[in-house]
């Protein structure tokens, strides 16, 4: 052994151990139908081909030149799909992908299967993130893909490597598998106990929103960036039902006063994001001055008729949710305009005390969910760690 890899190991380019990719044109037979992998078609979850296209050469765009078969391993190389890999299934066999992905083909020298697994090893991975390059669509080239150096052993310890990888792996992913489901399953749970508590909304008063909340508007303003001080919260900031503390921007102090001229936003205010995401909602959670950035309304209630907190649910209640995408408009970017959200009515129920118990509830099922998100997602994180580990044992020649 040697840096605890076998002596037998040597390291070798992709180009080594890959044949010629082969090309063709589905334009030169019109009528002839053939599945298309375009670079959505692989899951950056499963790492498996789940979806292809069924075109004719008519409908073939040009982008489907690159002719796959059994087993050969395809990697995308253009962002944002970039670095999604799978093998290439057997029903697949003599179809055609996109030039997004290169079309790695195993030689006799290589497992499939661990010519795979080799390409999320984080040494390719980190190589592939800092070699991309270009404005429009940052990419690897296909030379830098197969100029990239793997650890290879004999055919027969590759095979042992794949067999423990594979076992290991399927339990890995049946174990993430149950941790996302689990993770769904408490977004469920408090969407429905939310839903729950506003099902009777209908029974309620209501009026326009603007007949009970005044409205701050900033947008359409730009205030100048500084490194330091006065905060500015954009829609960055803004999630449901909370406020991201980063990123972190400000602007001038001395600019404040002239600058918050409509209106100046206080701790229990309701912020809400007009587009890119539409109706994100959040409680201003600081008594600090801030400054409110673009695509983003202040909303302020008199608290002796309507609790901040309860206007807060109310917006994000699924009901409510759904009467302002009822009225959003916009092809590509889902908004709503001012004078529309004003009208969206607000169901107020019969009792002032009845407000602060929904709200209550509210805040209880968004605690909870906070918990369990917390804990499926150290769990992921925890599966992933562990998949690396496996893998980094697996090509230093330490898997036993």
């Amino acid at each position: 052994m040697k840096d605890g890899v076998a002596t037998t190991w040597r390291e070798v380019n992709l180009a080594d151990v890959c044949d010629k990719m082969q090309t063709i044109d589905p334009r030169k037979s019109p009528e002839k139908s053939f599945n298309y992998i375009d670079v959505s078609s692989v899951s950056n979850l499963t790492y498996t081909i789940e979806a292809t296209q069924e075109l004719t050469g008519n409908e073939a765009p040009s982008r489907a030149r690159r002719l796959v078969s059994k087993d050969d391993i395809i990697f995308a190389t253009i962002r944002p799909t970039l670095m999604r890999i799978a093998q290439v299934p057997k029903h697949l066999d003599g179809e055609v992908c996109s030039t997004g992905y290169i079309v790695l083909k195993p030689s006799k020298l290589i497992e499939p299967r661990f010519l795979f697994y080799a390409l999320f090893r984080p040494e390719f991975m980190d190589q592939m993130a800092e070699l991309q390059s270009g404005a429009s669509y940052p990419a690897v080239t296909d030379k830098q893909v197969l100029q990239h150096k793997i650890p290879l052993p004999p055919l027969e310890e590759q095979k042992r490597i794949v067999t423990k990888l594979d076992q290991a792996f399927t339990a890995l992913n049946r174990a993430r598998g149950h941790a996302e489901a689990n993770l769904a399953d408490a977004e469920e749970l408090y969407r429905a106990t939310i839903g729950q508590l506003f099902e009777d909304r209908a029974s309620w008063h209501s009026e326009d929103l603007n007949k009970r909340v005044r409205f701050i508007d900033y947008r359409g303003k730009t205030p100048p960036k500084r490194e330091t001080g006065v905060r500015l919260i954009t829609a960055k900031n803004v999630r449901m039902g909370y406020i991201k503390k980063e990123p972190r921007e400000f602007i001038l102090e001395s600019a404040y006063d002239d600058w918050m001229t409509r209106g100046f936003p206080q701790m229990g205010d309701v912020l809400f994001t007009t587009e890119a995401p539409l109706a994100n909602v959040a409680e201003l959670d600081t008594a600090e001055k801030v400054v409110i950035g673009q695509r983003l309304i202040t909303m302020q209630t008199d608290s002796n008729e309507i609790l901040p907190r309860f206007l807060k649910w109310s917006l994000l209640s699924p009901q409510m949710q759904q009467d302002i995408r009822d009225k959003g408009t916009g092809a590509t970017v889902t908004g709503i305009k001012a004078s529309l959200l004003k009208k969206i009515p607000l169901h107020i129920p019969p009792s002032f005390d009845d407000q602060d118990v929904i709200s209550e509830k509210c805040e209880a099922a968004f605690a909870l969910r906070d918990e369990l998100t917390a804990q499926y997602e150290t769990k992921l994180a925890d599966l992933a760690d562990l998949r690396q580990s496996l893998l980094q044992k697996a090509f230093s020649g330490r898997l036993t």
